[in-house]
C-alpha cells in the first residue's frame, strides 16, 4: 500500500511561518502551521463524531480557507469531502445529498435559509453552522478545544478525498469520484505548466467548490508551498484592485473566460499594474481571441487550457511559449496523459477533422459515485469520452471546437455557436453574447443569438447580419437576434444555454 502522503503536514514543517492563505476580505493570514494545526482540530473533531474512512463530509460555503482546513483533515482521517454548488436550489442540493448520504453537513450561516429546507426535505442530516466572516460559530466552538495534533490514517493513491457533482447539464447531476491520485498529478501537472512555486502568490477568484476554484490552481499551489489570496466571490473591482496592489504581489490568476471578460471591460483595466503576474491562465469554456489578445497586449502570457472535473481537471494545456502563435489553441496534453479524436465509429480523425475528445490517464476520474451506468456510459476501453468536439492542427496542438451538445445542424452543416461567438466579439459595441440552436422548419435548426450592449452603446440587428455576411458562411448566420440586459451564467460564469433555449421556447 503506498501511504498517501499529507501535503499541510509536509508544508507545515518544510514552510511552517510561511503564509499558505489570505483571506483578502477579512485581511486575515493562515500560515502553513495554522492551517495543518486547524485541519488536525477538524480531523479529531471528525473522528470524535464517528466519521472516518470513506464517510462523506459536505460542505457549503463562500470562498473560504475552511475548504482547504477541512479537505486536509478528511486526508489525515480517509473521510470524502463533498462541496456543494451555492447557486443550487435546496431541491437540487438534497438530490445531491441523498446520493452521497454524508455523515456531516457545513454551512456557512448566509445559508441557514437554504439549511432550514434542507431538513424539511431531509430530516435526519446532520447541519453545523460556521461564520465565512469568522464571528461566533458553532463550528468553531466544536473544534476549538480537539487536540491540534493528528495521526493520519494510511491511505492508497487510489483512495478518494473528495466527491463532485457535476453541473447537470444532461439531467440529475453525477458525482464524479476524485482521488489521491488525481490530485496529485493534477498538482504536478500544473505546477510545470504554469511555473507554479513557492513564491507563487495566486489570487483565487472562482468558486472553491468548483474544480476550476480549487485545483486551477489553488490545491497544486499549497502542494508547491506557495500562497493563496482568497476572494469570498468574484469582483472585477476587488480582483483589479488585488493585481494592482505591490504588498499582495500576486503573481498568477486562473479564471474561465467571463470574468477575464469583465474586467477587461473594466474603467481600471488600462491603469492597472499587471507586471509582477508572471501569466494567466483561461479554462472552462472555448476562450474568444479577443479576450486572449486584450490580455496579451498588457505583456503576459496567456495559458489556456482544457479540463473537466472528471479529469481533475488538467487534461490539456497550452505552453506559455506558444502563446502568441497558437491564440485558440487550448495545446496539447499535459505530462503523463493521453489523448485523441475520434469519429462516431471510435476511429481516429485526421488533421483538422473536428471529431470527440477522449482521454485517460492517472488524472482521469475511475468513475461515478453509485452510479455502474453513467460510469459505462462514459468510457471506452478506458478511455473516457469527453463530449467535447475539437481537432488536432498540423503541429498537433488541440483547438476545442465546442461541446458535442451545443452544436446544431442547419440545413445538414455542422454549427459550431463558438466558432460565431468568436466572430462577433470583433464588433466593439458588444459586451457579451451567446448563440444557441432553435427549430427551424425548413433548415432543422437555426441560430438565435442573444446580445447585451456595452454600457451607452448603440448597435443594429442590420449592422450584426452584416458583419456575419463577411465573415461566416451563409448557414453560420444567426436567424434570430435578441438583445438582452445580461445573460444567465452559473457560479463559474460559463453562459448556462440550456436556460437561454428554454427562455427562447417560451417566447415562440
Amino acid at each position: 500500500m503506498i501511504t498517501y502522503y499529507d501535503w499541510a503536514e509536509y508544508q507545515s514543517k518544510m514552510h511552517s511561518n510561511k503564509i499558505a492563505i489570505t483571506d483578502y476580505f477579512l485581511n486575515k493570514k493562515i500560515s502553513y502551521k495554522e492551517l495543518n494545526l486547524s485541519a488536525c482540530k477538524i480531523a479529531n473533531f471528525l473522528k470524535k463524531r464517528g466519521i472516518g474512512l470513506n464517510d462523506r463530509v459536505a460542505i457549503l460555503s463562500k470562498n473560504h480557507s475552511i475548504f482547504f482546513e477541512l479537505q486536509f483533515a478528511c486526508s489525515k482521517t480517509g473521510s470524502i469531502m463533498v462541496p456543494l454548488n451555492w447557486r443550487l436550489t435546496a431541491n437540487e442540493l438534497a438530490y445531491i445529498l441523498e446520493d452521497c448520504e454524508p455523515s456531516l453537513l457545513i454551512v456557512d450561516d448566509c445559508f441557514e435559509h437554504i439549511a432550514a429546507r434542507l431538513r424539511s426535505i431531509i430530516p435526519n442530516i446532520i447541519i453545523q453552522f460556521f461564520n465565512s466572516d469568522e464571528k461566533s460559530n458553532e463550528f468553531l466552538e466544536n473544534i476549538k478545544d480537539c487536540p491540534d495534533d493528528f495521526k493520519s490514517v494510511a491511505l492508497s493513491l487510489d483512495d478518494l478525498i473528495m466527491i463532485m457533482y457535476t453541473s447537470g447539464t444532461t439531467g440529475h447531476p453525477k458525482g464524479a469520484k476524485i482521488n489521491h491520485k488525481m490530485q496529485l498529478f493534477n498538482a504536478v501537472n500544473l505546477s510545470g505548466i504554469a511555473n507554479l512555486t513557492s513564491k507563487t502568490k495566486q489570487l483565487v477568484i472562482l468558486p472553491l467548490f468548483h474544480t476550476g476554484g480549487i485545483n486551477c490552481y489553488a490545491n497544486p499551489v499549497l502542494h508547491q508551498g506557495g500562497e493563496l489570496i482568497i476572494m469570498r466571490e468574484f469582483d472585477p473591482t476587488h480582483a483589479l484592485k488585488a493585481i494592482n496592489c505591490s504588498e499582495l504581489a500576486i503573481t498568477h490568476l486562473f479564471a474561465v473566460p467571463a470574468p477575464l471578460q469583465f474586467m477587461m471591460q473594466h474603467p481600471d483595466f488600462n491603469t492597472t499594474d499587471f507586471s509582477r503576474l508572471v501569466n494567466v491562465g483561461v479554462g472552462g469554456a472555448p476562450c474568444a481571441e479577443v479576450i486572449i489578445k486584450t490580455w496579451q497586449s498588457k505583456g503576459l502570457d496567456v495559458i489556456q487550457g482544457w479540463g473537466m472535473t472528471e479529469t481533475s481537471p488538467a487534461g490539456i494545456f497550452l505552453a506559455a511559449e506558444d502563446s502568441l502563435n497558437k491564440i485558440g489553441s487550448a495545446g496539447k496534453a499535459v505530462l503523463h496523459t493521453s489523448i485523441k479524436i475520434v469519429n462516431k465509429n471510435m476511429s481516429p480523425v485526421r488533421s483538422n477533422q473536428i471529431g470527440e475528445l477522449l482521454i485517460k490517464g492517472p488524472n482521469v476520474t475511475p468513475g461515478y459515485w453509485k452510479n455502474e451506468k453513467a460510469t459505462k456510459d462514459s468510457f471506452d476501453e478506458g478511455w473516457l469520452k469527453t463530449g467535447d468536439l475539437a481537432k488536432f492542427d498540423e503541429d498537433g496542438f488541440v483547438f476545442i471546437v465546442d461541446r458535442e451538445k451545443d452544436m446544431y445542424i442547419s440545413g445538414g452543416e455542422n454549427v459550431y455557436p463558438a466558432e460565431v461567438e468568436n466572430i462577433l466579439y470583433q464588433l466593439d459595441e458588444i459586451a457579451e453574447l451567446a448563440v444557441i440552436g432553435i427549430p427551424d422548419k425548413k433548415w432543422g435548426e437555426t441560430g438565435k443569438l442573444f446580445v447585451v450592449l456595452k454600457e451607452d452603446k448603440e448597435l443594429t440587428k442590420e449592422k450584426i447580419i452584416e458583419h456575419c455576411i463577411n465573415n461566416l458562411a451563409k448557414f453560420k448566420i444567426p436567424s434570430e437576434i435578441a438583445f438582452v440586459s445580461e445573460l444567465p451564467r452559473n457560479a463559474t460564469g460559463k453562459v448556462l444555454k440550456r436556460t437561454l433555449k428554454e427562455i427562447s421556447s417560451k417566447n415562440v
